[in-house]
């Protein structure tokens, strides 16, 4: 069997767990087994593969038919431009993150120095798309969880991104009397009980990246609660949330003293992050 049918068989049978994504998962994951890049596999879709190289790959294909999320059988997940390391202790990098990005980016001067703080960085995916596109700020990136740390480190340095600092730290709980102009946070906001947890890729997410509470905003209000104590007057502070949150955390940013809050919708045009800015 020559790669073009072996990419075909294996498209139909991903299709029972990835209709949408399965003949570009069936790329990658050979990509992978080869470790070729796809220009390749279109000039040598007539070649056959050597045994062990044909059984790598059946091995990668049973991992994600089993579910395990694509990203973390790659260990790799691009995001706004970035290629960022994965691995279980952190969240999947998703597209409707960009929308929190983008959202920041237009709070951040281009211009003049400024600092910025991501809570709960994970991979380090927000806090270094802000520093690649704002080299004239810098980054602190904060997580409670050190094997999360450590893997956002390494992002930073295959990125050769310097203007970021990492710190250990629960929310706000080491940032002593730090302030910032901005604060963006992509905290946990599923409630315990949400029946999503147990489909798809969130089952194999950590689940202190992904559940709040009963209602699935217990770390939202606490951040919400902290965040004026370690803003600069003006500052803003940015909140990716669920998709039937908004009102809940516009009430607790007007409740907090914050102004000119307004929500922004993600690209399947779900309200996807609420912000707010500090009244002086």
């Amino acid at each position: 069997m020559n790669i073009q049918a072996l990419l075909h068989e294996t498209q139909i049978t991903l299709a029972n767990i990835s209709a949408n994504e399965a003949k570009l998962e069936a790329q990658l994951l050979l990509q992978h087994a080869l470790n070729v890049n796809r220009a390749w596999l279109i000039t040598h879709e007539n070649d056959a593969l050597e045994p062990n190289t044909h059984a790598a790959y059946r091995a990668l294909v049973n991992r994600r038919l089993n579910g395990e999320p694509i990203a973390y059988i790659l260990g790799y997940r691009e995001f706004y431009g970035l290629n960022l390391k994965v691995t279980p202790d952190t969240l999947i990098p998703r597209p409707d993150t960009e929308t929190l990005v983008e959202t920041a980016l237009a709070k951040i001067s281009t211009t003049k120095p400024s600092t910025i703080l991501d809570l709960g960085t994970g991979t380090g995916a927000i806090a270094l798309a802000i520093a690649k596109h704002r080299p004239q700020a810098f980054i602190y990136a904060a997580d409670a969880s050190q094997a999360a740390l450590d893997v956002a480190i390494g992002n930073a340095k295959n990125l050769e991104i310097s203007n970021i600092e990492f710190i250990l730290s629960n929310w706000f709980s080491a940032l002593n009397d730090k302030k910032f102009d901005v604060i963006v946070s992509n905290p946990p906001y599923i409630a315990q009980n949400d029946a999503h947890l147990t489909q798809g890729d969130l089952r194999f997410e950590p689940v202190s990246a992904l559940v709040s509470g009963a209602g699935g905003l217990d770390d939202i209000k606490q951040i919400i609660s902290d965040a004026p104590h370690h803003l600069n007057p003006h500052g803003w502070l940015l909140l990716e949330h669920g998709y039937d949150q908004a009102e809940h955390v516009t009430a607790l940013l007007k409740k907090a003293g914050f102004s000119e809050i307004e929500t922004t919708k993600d690209l399947a045009n779900i309200m996807r992050v609420t912000l707010g800015q500090l009244k002086p």
